[in-house]
């Protein structure tokens, strides 16, 4: 089986990392900054040196490919290259990283490949700078309205549109992703979450990517004076609010030790420290792979009674999105490549959302998971040791190879 190159793929990391230096070991790189376009002028230097052919399409989703023979579709593999703010050197561009050290083995060592090979940096995945998050595979895959999404604006008023229009690699409709030009996708990624590390295991063979709902909880009582109104005649919607998390928290638990669930925005009027809120919302936010599961969670959100410590309850859905699974046949490729390369394996699915799931809607796809030490992620201290990156590089590399021969 083939290899790919430890001192090169070490290389490519350690540069990238340039990128953004925020100088505390991580990064920040917003979808089509400065720093980003510097990231995606050294991916195509590189790419050219190694042959590579360039295009980008509409939606500025760069394309560098090793042909192949003439009318076969092609193999596609990569990531995205932008961040959160102070985010880690892994999330996304290792995925890049790795499908181009993929591809220079292909060429260095002249493995024989009857497909084109495409390394792809996708656009605005994570939505840090333009929201919504990957916005540009999901555009390409109509998942969202272009005329939409270009009217997305930064936190300095600059729209996607804007952006696009200055960066330099805003190509034609015609290059996007489509199932007649291109027949698989795989994107390795790392983990973001603790369990392979935990578990000592080398590769997640990914099957999908959770199911999710994210709900958003209002309670409405009454302000007052902290110091003049009697705990008997308060309608204090902080408490309401405290109680119910309290009620969802406990009955979520005894559900499926696998759903994950979080409280993770609060928000409370006046917020004055003399004075009784009336008005206090909450999100949850809600992930499982069986929908059944996720089904359950709803039936206890129904459950919560209209009115709570004498303040009025509403909720309702802000967003969600259907369990993804991936495609049955690359998911053993990836499984077995990494046995035959005597590498500990886990099938699980994914929480975090990736452009991978958009992409499997289109052609095949799978996704391949690498270790993250303390399952840290979109923070600095994000890390995934250089041997577990070259262990996933090498499943990736010959999970490529093994679907161009099929």
């Amino acid at each position: 089986m083939s290899s790919c190159n430890l001192e090169r793929l070490k290389d490519k990391i350690e540069t990238f990392a340039k990128f953004g230096d925020t100088g505390n070991g991580g990064i920040t790189r917003f979808s089509l900054s400065r720093e980003a376009l510097a990231a995606r002028a050294e991916f195509v230097k590189r790419c050219e040196r190694l042959g590579m052919i360039i295009t980008t399409d509409d939606m500025a989703n760069v394309y560098a490919t090793i042909s192949g023979e003439e009318g076969l579709p092609a193999i596609i593999s990569g990531s995205h290259a932008d961040s959160v703010r102070q985010g880690g050197n892994y999330d996304g561009i290792l995925g890049v990283l790795t499908a181009l050290e993929a591809a220079e083995t292909i060429v260095t060592e002249k493995i024989p490949h009857r497909h084109p090979i495409t390394v792809v940096i996708w656009t605005n995945e994570e939505g840090a700078r333009f929201e919504p998050a990957m916005m540009s595979s999901g555009v390409i895959t109509g998942k969202f309205a272009k005329d939409k999404m270009l009217t997305s604006k930064d936190a300095e008023g600059v729209t996607f549109k804007e952006a696009l229009e200055v960066s330099g690699y805003m190509g034609e409709e015609k290059n996007r992703l489509s199932a007649d030009k291109y027949m698989a996708c795989v994107e390795l990624h790392i983990e973001q979450g603790p369990v392979l590390e935990a578990e000592g295991v080398d590769i997640g063979v990914v099957e999908g990517v959770c199911g999710m709902i994210n709900y958003e909880f209002t309670f409405t009582g009454q302000a007052g004076h902290a110091g003049t109104t009697p705990m008997k005649y308060r309608k204090d919607a902080l408490y309401a609010a405290v109680k119910t998390i309290q009620y969802l928290h406990d009955e979520l638990d005894k559900l499926d030790s696998k759903l994950v669930y979080t409280t993770g925005k609060i928000a409370a009027h006046p917020n004055i420290h003399t004075i009784i809120p009336d008005v206090v919302k909450f999100t949850l936010d809600a992930r499982h792979q069986d929908p059944e599961v996720i089904k359950q969670v709803l039936e206890i959100i129904k459950a919560i009674p209209s009115e709570v410590e004498k303040c009025q309850v509403s909720y309702q859905e802000a967003w969600s999105r259907a369990t993804v699974s991936f495609y049955p046949k690359y998911i053993d490729y990836v499984e077995s490549n990494a046995k035959k390369l005597g590498y500990t394996t886990k099938r699980l699915y994914s929480g975090p959302g990736h452009d991978a799931q958009f992409i499997t809607d289109v052609i095949p796809t799978t996704m391949i998971f690498v270790p993250s030490v303390g399952g840290h992620s979109h923070c600095e201290e994000e890390y995934t040791p250089l041997e577990a990156c070259l262990k996933g590089a090498n499943v990736l590399l010959d999970t490529i190879l093994s679907i161009d021969k099929s």
